[in-house]
């Protein structure tokens, strides 16, 4: 047998195919049948005058998801998914499906999510899963190969390691020894680096926030690595190798991949120059509209970015009413008539997340205008910023009564904490957040009483300071953030198999 993704090997012999049925269109006398196998998508053509009326007939019968067995010439054909083209010669049905539910028309949220299950089987998350397969691998091979080991944190806690109340409680032990599905590892990291020098954690991690945005999840990914001996500096340093070296893995290995879900190529052709690093005072002046960068202002491109989103929903708006006029006088062929259902559904979800931007982007540049020096920056505030840049964007020196109680605070600027932040760019925000951790005990015991932290949870953490403390960082980056950011994805619950967020834990 032999895999979809291996077929320029048998160019112009003929080789043995087994999967399942993703699409299917017939013409008098040809069944073009769109195969999928888990390692890609490949059009396989049943010719009535080769393969004889009876087999003909039982490959008009196939459904959508239909398990086969296909035989065939592999024949080159830049114009299909992959470059190849199966011209079947036999093929073996081992089911016919019964009707699908998921259709190649558009479906509401809800039924897509429900049917998770399901979902995952078509072409655009297929990709995405295999995006996020590769992308778990090359951060492996990014601190293996750099003398880094992987360490496990534990999943269930005795503490927050924030201080945050978003926690899920268990109620598994003693009522006076509560327990909690871990928000993070990076404390336990630490214990770890001071062992082993340079490490990483990539674990779940839990947060029980009751929203429902395309960014949150209650159950997610980090990977988390902590470096004795690094100062912030360094830790921006390794953050930007680091980064970069994942992104030009992806954009090399998974191109059919990035194909099949039409990513832009701007973030890879310009990940490689250097990460701008600004503090937080400037990216603040930034976001204002108080400071220019290389001439642009960042709340003028949001009125030039409206503008343009008022333009071009005027002009599918048009395009689709053309269409739907085609479609409602009749008398096309079903060939022509699908295709327009679909230019028709494809423009209907244009029109609406175009309209969704129009009622965003006054929204957003009000909030910039109006930010207040101190505070954190929202997920609009971010998206303002990240537009000005193709790269990512490292944001370091925060106001240190928004961070939190473990950062190492500027000994000439001590309201200031050595904190970073790494927003992506094209307006998506967040992926990275790191620090230069506080090493001296007493001000970290001062920290854990200032933030009302309860001590004893706390003694052992203090321990490192206790015995051998040294200056270490570390960081944070949200795989499911990472894997969003680079496939393109809409919404955070497509970058993992079955997303659990408020209100969803089925199927």
């Amino acid at each position: 047998m032999t895999s979809i993704r291996e077929l320029s090997k048998h160019e112009d012999g003929v080789t043995t195919l087994q999967g399942w049925v993703a699409n299917k269109r017939t013409s008098k006398t040809l069944v073009f049948i769109v195969l999928r196998d888990g390692s890609g998508f490949a059009q396989c053509v049943v010719d009535l005058n080769t393969i004889g009326e009876d087999n003909f007939e039982k490959a008009k019968r196939l459904t959508q998801e239909s398990s086969v067995t296909i035989t065939g010439k592999v024949v080159k054909d830049e114009r299909q998914i992959g470059g190849y083209e199966v011209q079947v010669t036999d093929f073996e049905i081992h089911q016919i499906a019964e009707e699908y539910p998921i259709s190649n028309k558009e479906h509401g949220v809800d039924f897509l999510i429900n049917n998770r299950h399901l979902w995952l089987r078509s072409k655009k998350q297929w990709a995405i899963m295999r995006i996020r397969n590769r992308l778990k691998y090359v951060i492996h091979t990014f601190f293996q190969e750099r003398g880094f080991i992987q360490t496990d944190a534990p999943i269930l806690t005795g503490n927050a390691c924030e201080g945050t109340t978003e926690l899920f409680e268990t109620e598994f032990y003693k009522k006076d020894q509560a327990a909690f599905l871990s928000q993070s590892g990076q404390l336990y990291g630490e214990a770890a680096a001071f062992a082993h020098g340079k490490i990483y954690t990539f674990g779940p991690c839990f947060r029980a926030e009751k929203s429902v945005t395309p960014r949150h999840l209650s159950e997610f990914w980090m990977i988390e690595p902590e470096m004795a001996y690094y100062n912030i500096e360094m830790n921006m340093d390794l953050i930007e190798e680091f980064i970069k070296y994942i992104i030009n893995d992806v954009h090399k290995t998974c191109e059919t991949e990035l194909q099949v879900l039409e990513r832009d190529s701007v973030l890879f052709d310009n990940i490689n120059k250097p990460f701008p690093r600004m503090t937080y005072d400037d990216a603040v002046s930034i976001l204002k509209g108080e400071k220019e960068v290389d001439g642009r202002n960042a709340l003028a491109l949001m009125e030039g970015d409206l503008a343009q989103v008022k333009t071009d929903l005027a002009a599918k708006k048009e395009e689709l009413a053309e269409k739907e006029g085609i479609l409602a006088k009749g008398g096309i062929k079903k060939g022509k008539r699908n295709y327009l259902q679909s230019q028709v559904d494809k423009l209907k979800g244009e029109i609406k997340n175009l309209e969704e931007m129009e009622r965003n982007i006054p929204k957003w540049i009000e909030s910039a205008r109006n930010f207040k020096r101190g505070e954190d920056l929202g997920a609009a505030d971010e998206r303002v910023l990240t537009r000005l840049y193709k790269t990512p964007i490292m944001v370091y020196k925060w106001p240190a009564a928004i961070k939190a109680f473990y950062m190492k605070r500027y000994e000439d600027d001590p309201d200031y904490v050595k904190g970073v932040d790494v927003l992506a760019p094209e307006g998506f925000g967040e992926v990275v957040g790191g620090a230069e951790r506080e090493d001296d005990f007493d001000t970290l015991h001062k920290a854990i009483v200032h933030h009302e932290l309860p001590m004893k949870e706390f003694e052992w953490y203090l321990d490192l300071r206790r015995y051998g403390s040294v200056p270490h960082a570390g960081f944070g980056l949200g795989f499911e953030r990472t894997v969003m950011w680079l496939s393109g994805a809409k919404h955070i619950r497509e970058t993992i198999p079955f997303p659990r967020y408020y209100g969803r834990l089925f199927p």
